[in-house]
């Protein structure tokens, strides 16, 4: 009995030690989307655009990282800075900051879906005496599902300016972007990643772990895929059948969400897009919804024939949040 009094009371001074401290168990920092948190001692996130936010006290702050990365952070909700090439104890107050509270806010630069350099955190390090403190996240979450597109390639600042964290941020929302640059919604032979199959998965890349949909419910899930299906030589039939099938998944995952199927900006598949909603709401799912795009883009909002640009995301954002907001 003493034995296991004993367990208990070094977990919870464990447990009270982390919170305020700046490590990555601390219950003062916030993560948002897929993180990897089976190490206490490095978090590593998956998926395009997952950040991190919290209070801190003091002047400085600096960012421990295992291995060299590009990253973006905002202090106090200020302009985002993007910093390259960084490993070790990253100073983000180069020029210290006045005495009192602060916030920060860091997401780590994606490429094709993955993360360019080691995006593993490994704590914050703050000034002696300071520590972190909650900030309390927006009760909403939207989360979009796709390719490059949704992860913002060819963007100036990739997933910071696609038109999925325009319309969270717009929404005053958290948002997830669970999104690969080059994906298709069915896994082919030659390679292609399916998100019909990945959906589930903690990591794109990888068939286990399972992401655990506990950590999070979505109120709102935007599917933006089919534009890479047809160079994959995907037929409209097994599409279809894929296209309900993950609609199936996503509702299994947010019982109460409403889910967006968007045609595609290319307009392939898009017969299939509606029919696989008008399947799922003939079978009792009423909060399914097609979004036709037709007019949305223009050769001036695109940065080749398939990639939106800056401008392109924002014009998206304008036509997809408003429809989004009304179903919230």
């Amino acid at each position: 009995m003493k034995q296991v009094l004993a367990v208990m009371l070094a977990a919870v001074t464990l447990t009270a030690a982390a919170t305020g401290d700046g490590s990555p168990t601390d219950a003062n920092i916030s993560f948002t989307g897929r993180w990897d948190t089976s190490t206490a001692t490095a978090y590593v996130p998956y998926w395009a655009g997952a950040y991190f936010t919290t209070g801190f006290t003091g002047r400085t702050v600096r960012l421990n990282q295992r291995n060299t990365i590009d990253l973006y952070y905002s202090i106090d909700g200020g302009a985002w800075v993007y910093i390259q090439n960084v490993r070790g104890a990253v100073n983000l107050t180069p020029t210290p900051l006045a005495a009192g509270n602060h916030t920060l806010r860091v997401s780590y630069r994606v490429v094709a879906g993955s993360y360019h350099g080691d995006a593993v955190f490994q704590g914050l390090v703050l000034d002696p005496g300071a520590t972190t403190y909650a900030v309390a996240p927006p009760s909403k979450l939207i989360e979009f599902v796709g390719d490059s597109i949704t992860v913002g390639t060819t963007t100036s600042k990739n997933a910071l300016t696609a038109y999925g964290w325009l319309i969270g941020e717009r929404l005053g929302a958290r948002h997830t972007q669970i999104a690969q640059g080059g994906a298709c919604l069915v896994a082919t032979a030659d390679g292609c990643v399916g998100l019909e199959a990945r959906f589930p998965k903690l990591n794109p890349n990888a068939a286990t772990p399972d992401w655990s949909f506990s950590r999070y419910q979505a109120n709102a899930v935007v599917i933006n895929l089919g534009t890479n299906d047809v160079g994959h030589g995907v037929s409209t039939t097994t599409f279809q059948a894929s296209y309900t099938h993950l609609l199936q998944e996503v509702r299994a995952a947010y019982p109460g969400a409403a889910i967006f199927a968007l045609e595609t900006f290319t307009k392939r598949y898009a017969t299939q897009t509606r029919a696989a909603v008008t399947a799922r709401n003939s079978a009792g799912d009423a909060k399914v919804y097609y979004v036709p795009t037709e007019g949305w883009l223009t050769s001036a909002n695109m940065s080749d024939n398939v990639h939106p640009n800056d401008s392109g995301h924002v014009v998206i954002a304008d036509r997809l949040a408003p429809i989004i907001s009304a179903r919230l």
